[in-house]
Protein backbone atom coordinates (compact mmCIF):
# COMPACT_ATOMS: atom_id res chain seq x y z
CA UNK A 1 0.00 0.00 0.00
CA UNK A 2 1.30 3.42 -0.93
CA UNK A 3 1.14 6.02 1.82
CA UNK A 4 1.72 9.74 1.30
CA UNK A 5 2.33 11.86 4.36
CA UNK A 6 0.94 15.37 4.06
CA UNK A 7 2.61 18.08 6.10
CA UNK A 8 0.67 20.87 7.70
CA UNK A 9 -0.04 23.66 5.26
CA UNK A 10 0.73 21.49 2.22
CA UNK A 11 -1.72 21.68 -0.65
CA UNK A 12 -3.72 18.77 -2.01
CA UNK A 13 -2.14 19.23 -5.45
CA UNK A 14 1.30 18.74 -3.94
CA UNK A 15 0.17 15.55 -2.17
CA UNK A 16 -1.32 14.22 -5.42
CA UNK A 17 1.96 14.95 -7.18
CA UNK A 18 3.81 12.93 -4.53
CA UNK A 19 1.33 10.06 -4.91
CA UNK A 20 1.72 9.98 -8.68
CA UNK A 21 5.51 9.99 -8.36
CA UNK A 22 5.41 7.06 -5.93
CA UNK A 23 3.08 5.14 -8.26
CA UNK A 24 5.53 5.62 -11.14
CA UNK A 25 8.50 4.52 -9.03
CA UNK A 26 6.83 1.32 -7.86
CA UNK A 27 5.61 0.45 -11.37
CA UNK A 28 2.06 -0.41 -10.29
CA UNK A 29 0.41 1.04 -13.38
CA UNK A 30 2.90 -0.58 -15.76
CA UNK A 31 2.38 -3.98 -14.16
CA UNK A 32 -1.39 -3.57 -14.30
CA UNK A 33 -1.23 -2.83 -18.04
CA UNK A 34 1.07 -5.80 -18.63
CA UNK A 35 -1.33 -8.14 -16.84
CA UNK A 36 -4.30 -7.07 -18.95
CA UNK A 37 -3.02 -9.00 -21.94
CA UNK A 38 -0.91 -12.10 -22.39
CA UNK A 39 2.37 -11.71 -24.24
CA UNK A 40 4.22 -14.77 -25.42
CA UNK A 41 7.66 -15.27 -23.87
CA UNK A 42 9.27 -15.27 -27.31
CA UNK A 43 7.78 -11.83 -28.03
CA UNK A 44 9.05 -10.53 -24.68
CA UNK A 45 12.56 -11.77 -25.42
CA UNK A 46 12.47 -10.20 -28.88
CA UNK A 47 11.39 -6.84 -27.43
CA UNK A 48 14.13 -6.98 -24.80
CA UNK A 49 16.74 -7.81 -27.44
CA UNK A 50 15.61 -4.97 -29.71
CA UNK A 51 15.65 -2.53 -26.80
CA UNK A 52 19.17 -3.65 -25.84
CA UNK A 53 20.36 -3.15 -29.43
CA UNK A 54 18.80 0.33 -29.50
CA UNK A 55 20.42 1.33 -26.20
CA UNK A 56 23.78 -0.02 -27.34
CA UNK A 57 23.59 2.06 -30.53
CA UNK A 58 22.81 5.19 -28.51
CA UNK A 59 25.75 4.53 -26.19
CA UNK A 60 28.13 3.94 -29.09
CA UNK A 61 27.06 7.26 -30.65
CA UNK A 62 27.93 9.07 -27.40
CA UNK A 63 31.46 7.65 -27.51
CA UNK A 64 32.08 8.73 -31.12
Amino acid sequence: MIVVSVKEGETVERALKKLKRKFEKTGVVRELRDRQKFTKPSVLRREQRLKAIYVQKLQSKEID
